[in-house]
């Protein structure tokens, strides 16, 4: 893939990496400058849904640009990371010091904007344009509904992914139930939710939740063979884009409506559960030392 850098002067972002190329548009999550950060976490924090909202603006202009000039074309908004993780969901030091402050805007104002992102994509942000989620290491929470708003999940096999906010007391309010239940049924959707398990992709591709399953390594090439496969079928895929919206659209208003019950249950919570959000952050924060640590060994 011949790719072509934004330019500077026009995005200078810190937290993803971008680049494009005639038919597609990557968003890379968690950039290596980021990451160098020692308390960056690749999660959805603030910094990171404001870059992604602003490239993904960015993006669709293009392709409306590009379609003005050519009906046919279909373009494709890739969502990556760059990290060993895919994301690790919503910002826990964040909530815990909006719910601690009893900060009821602040709250909802972050979960609207994680709605309005994760819409974005399931809107497929044009008529012509497709979103993949290109899921190469571990989507938990909030990184699992961002993957499942996308039209394709391409994910390499071992990955983990799924919900675990019923550990403290709540529920993924970004768009998990909708989505999933969308995908499968309802009574898969609760059960997922309630459980808090943990799945592969191998088992999610089984249950009809990731779309393609590839080695490891193999996530990449797997999403540029997709993208030429629907640059030959295009005004197919573009017209079945429409026909799921049809079938099983997915609203804003609908997505709203949940996540202020979200919010609710999120202020409704004892320090007894803040307690065990607490620490799940510092298990993040173990976690992502030890990559630091191994990524430091092998480069030497």
């Amino acid at each position: 893939m011949s790719a072509i850098e934004l330019p500077r002067r026009d995005f200078a972002p810190r937290t993803i990496r971008t680049h494009e190329d005639e038919s597609s548009h990557w968003c890379f999550m968690h950039s290596s400058n980021a990451m160098l950060d020692p308390d960056y976490r690749p999660c959805f924090n603030p910094p990171l849904m404001r870059e992604m909202h602003t490239y993904l603006r960015k993006a669709a202009g293009r392709i409306a640009q590009r379609v003005s000039q050519d009906r046919s074309h279909i373009a494709h908004v890739v969502i990556a990371s760059d990290a060993d993780v895919y994301n690790l969901g919503g910002d826990l030091e964040l909530f815990l010091q909006l719910i601690r402050g009893r900060d009821r805007e602040r709250l909802l104002a972050y979960a609207r904007e994680c709605v309005e992102g994760v819409h974005i994509l399931h809107a497929h942000l044009h008529p012509n344009a497709h979103t993949v989620a290109l899921v190469q290491g571990d989507a938990l929470g909030g990184g699992f509904e961002l993957a499942l708003s996308c039209q394709t999940i391409v994910a390499e096999t071992g990955v983990s992914m799924g919900l675990p906010e019923v550990l403290f007391g709540l529920f993924p309010g970004m768009g998990a139930y909708s989505f999933i239940a969308r995908r499968t049924n309802a009574r898969i959707a609760e059960d997922m939710i309630l459980s808090g398990n943990i799945y592969s992709s191998d088992d999610l591709h089984k249950m009809g939740l990731v779309d393609v399953l590839v080695g490891k390594g193999e996530g990449p090439k797997a999403v540029e063979d997709l993208i030429r496969r629907h640059r030959r079928i295009a005004h197919a895929r573009m017209a079945l884009n429409k026909v799921r919206n049809i079938v099983e659209p997915v609203s804003l208003d609908e997505l709203m409506r949940i996540t202020e019950v979200w919010v609710d249950t999120a202020l409704d919570l004892g320090e007894t559960q803040l307690r065990i959000m607490e620490r799940l952050i510092r298990a993040q924060r173990r976690r992502l030392a030890a990559d630091v640590a191994v990524a430091g060994m092998g480069s030497r």
